[in-house]
C-alpha cells in the first residue's frame, strides 16, 4: 500500500500549505461533522480553500487598478490655502530717484487647482488593465478546476480504500475461524501443529495488512480534511458511492464530449497573454507621442491691514503640449523588446493549439484504457474474493490443503493492491479529461 500513501500525499500537496491548521482562523465555527457528496466537497472546498480567496481578492485588486488608471487620466482638483506674516516689513522702491517706502501686509492665499493631463500610453495602459482583470479571472477559474479535481481524487480514494478495509475485516474473521477449529483439531490430536502455525501466519499477515490499510484510511481521510479546511476533529461522512462515481455512463459521457479548443484554460490565457503582448506594443510605440495638458488656477487673496500689491490673477487657464523629441534610442530598444515578446507570444500560443489536439487524443486513450483496466481488476477482485472464500469453505471440510488457503489468501491481497491502483489510474485520468475540457 506504500504506492497508494504516496498517491495520497500527492493529492494535497499543492494545497496544504494553504490550509494550515495553526494558523486557521475561519469566520464561522467548523462543523464538527460534515456529511458531502463529491459536488457538495467540491463546493465546500472552493469556499474554504484560502488560495481561491486569494486569488479573488487579486481580481478586486486589478480591477482598483484599473480604475486608479483611468482616474489618472481624468481631472484632478485641489484645494490650498497659506498665510504669510512678513513680520512688519516694508519694501523700498525708488522712483525718479525718490525711494518709497511699501509695507508688506499679512497676506492669506486660497486657491483651487484643477488640471487634466493624457497621452496615448495612458489610454493603452487603461485597456491593459482591462486584459488583467480578464487573466486573473481565468487563473482563478483554472485554481477552482484543479482544486475540485484534487477533491474528487481524495474523495474516490478514500471510499476505495474504506471498502477493501471491509473486505479485509471479512476475510480476516473467515480465517480466525479456521484458526480456532484448527487449533481445536490439534488439541484433539487430529491435525498437526504446522497446520496451525501456518493459519496462524496469514491471521498475523492480514491484521498487518489491515494496520496498513487502516493507515492509509487516515492519511486519505486527512488529505481530504486539508482541501476541504476543516480542523482534524471534524468527522466526514462520505454520501457517494465509489460505484456512482466510476460509472460506464460517466466515462461514456465524458469521452463522448467534444473538444473545443476555446474552452481550454490554458488555450485562453495564453491567448490573452498575446493580446497583453500586442497592447504592450502600442504603449511602448506611444512614448513618441505628445501629452496633452490643460489646467486651471483660482487664487483668492487677503490681505490684513494697508497696503498689498494684487500681483497674482485670480484666474488662469492653461495649456500646454510637451512632445519628446530624443532619448538615445532608449523607446526605439523598448518598442522592439516588446515586439519580441510579442512574437514570443504567438510562437507558444501556436506551439500550443498544435498540441492541444494530440493532448485531448492522448488523455482520451488514457481514460479509455484507465476504465478497462479499472473493469478487469474489479472482476478480479470479486473472482479472487470467491475463491478465497471457496478454499475457506474447503479447509474447514478438509477438502483443501493449508497450501492453497495459503495461495488464495496472497493473491487476494494482491489483487486487492491492484484494484486500488487502478481506481486511482482511473480517477486521475477522469480528473485530467475534466480539467482539459473546462467541465
Amino acid at each position: 500500500m506504500s504506492a497508494l500513501v504516496m498517491s495520497a500525499s500527492v493529492m494535497a500537496e499543492d494545497h496544504v500549505m494553504a490550509a494550515t491548521r495553526s494558523a486557521k482562523a475561519s469566520d464561522q465555527a467548523a462543523p464538527k461533522v460534515l456529511s458531502v457528496n463529491i459536488k457538495e466537497a467540491q463546493d465546500y472546498a472552493v469556499k474554504q480553500n484560502r488560495s481561491l480567496k486569494n486569488a479573488s481578492l487579486a481580481v478586486q485588486e486589478a480591477y482598483a487598478q484599473r480604475w486608479q488608471t483611468i482616474a489618472a487620466m481624468l481631472p484632478q482638483v485641489d484645494a490650498s490655502y497659506s498665510y504669510s506674516d512678513y513680520l512688519g516689513y516694508s519694501a523700498t522702491l525708488s522712483m525718479a530717484g525718490i525711494p518709497i517706502e511699501i509695507e508688506m501686509p499679512n497676506v492669506g492665499a486660497f486657491a483651487i487647482t484643477a488640471s487634466v493631463g493624457i497621452n496615448g500610453q495612458a489610454v493603452v495602459g487603461a485597456l491593459l488593465n482591462n486584459i488583467a482583470i480578464e487573466m486573473k479571472k481565468l487563473a482563478l477559474e483554472k485554481s477552482e478546476s484543479e482544486l475540485r479535481g484534487s477533491v474528487m481524487s481524495a474523495y474516490v480514494s478514500l471510499q476505495a480504500l474504506k471498502s477493501i478495509s471491509n473486505l479485509l475485516d471479512s476475510s480476516l474473521n473467515n480465517i480466525q475461524e479456521l484458526e480456532a477449529m484448527t487449533r481445536h483439531a490439534v488439541e484433539a490430536g487430529a491435525a498437526e501443529q504446522t497446520s496451525a502455525d501456518q493459519i496462524r501466519v496469514r491471521v498475523n499477515a492480514l491484521k498487518n495488512n489491515i494496520n496498513t490499510q487502516q493507515r492509509s484510511i487516515e492519511l486519505a481521510t486527512n488529505s481530504l480534511k486539508v482541501l476541504l479546511d476543516v480542523p482534524v476533529e471534524t468527522e466526514l461522512i462520505l454520501t457517494e458511492s465509489m460505484d456512482e462515481v466510476l460509472s460506464p455512463a460517466r466515462v461514456l459521457d465524458l469521452l463522448g464530449q467534444n473538444f473545443a479548443i476555446e474552452n481550454n484554460l490554458n488555450y485562453q490565457l495564453l491567448s490573452k497573454q498575446v493580446e497583453l503582448a500586442k497592447k504592450n506594443v502600442h504603449m511602448a510605440g506611444w512614448a513618441y507621442g505628445p501629452t496633452i495638458g490643460v489646467g486651471y488656477n483660482y487664487t483668492n487673496q487677503k490681505y490684513y491691514g494697508e497696503g498689498g500689491m494684487r500681483m497674482t490673477p485670480p484666474n488662469v487657464v492653461q495649456l500646454s503640449v510637451k512632445m519628446p523629441l530624443w532619448s538615445s534610442g532608449k523607446r526605439a530598444a523598448g518598442v522592439v523588446e516588446k515586439k519580441i515578446a510579442l512574437e514570443e507570444a504567438k510562437n507558444n500560443l501556436s506551439e500550443t493549439t498544435d498540441n492541444l489536439e494530440i493532448q485531448y487524443r492522448q488523455l482520451c486513450y488514457n481514460l479509455t484504457s484507465a476504465y478497462e483496466t479499472y473493469v478487469t481488476e474489479k472482476e478480479n477482485l470479486e473472482v479472487s474474493q470467491r475463491v478465497f472464500t471457496s478454499a475457506t469453505n474447503k479447509y474447514k471440510y478438509g477438502a483443501s490443503s493449508n497450501l492453497e488457503l495459503t495461495n488464495a489468501s496472497n493473491d487476494l491481497i494482491s489483487v486487492q493492491s491492484t484494484y486500488i491502483q487502478s481506481i486511482l489510474a482511473l480517477v486521475n485520468a477522469q480528473v485530467e479529461l475534466e480539467t482539459f475540457l473546462n467541465n
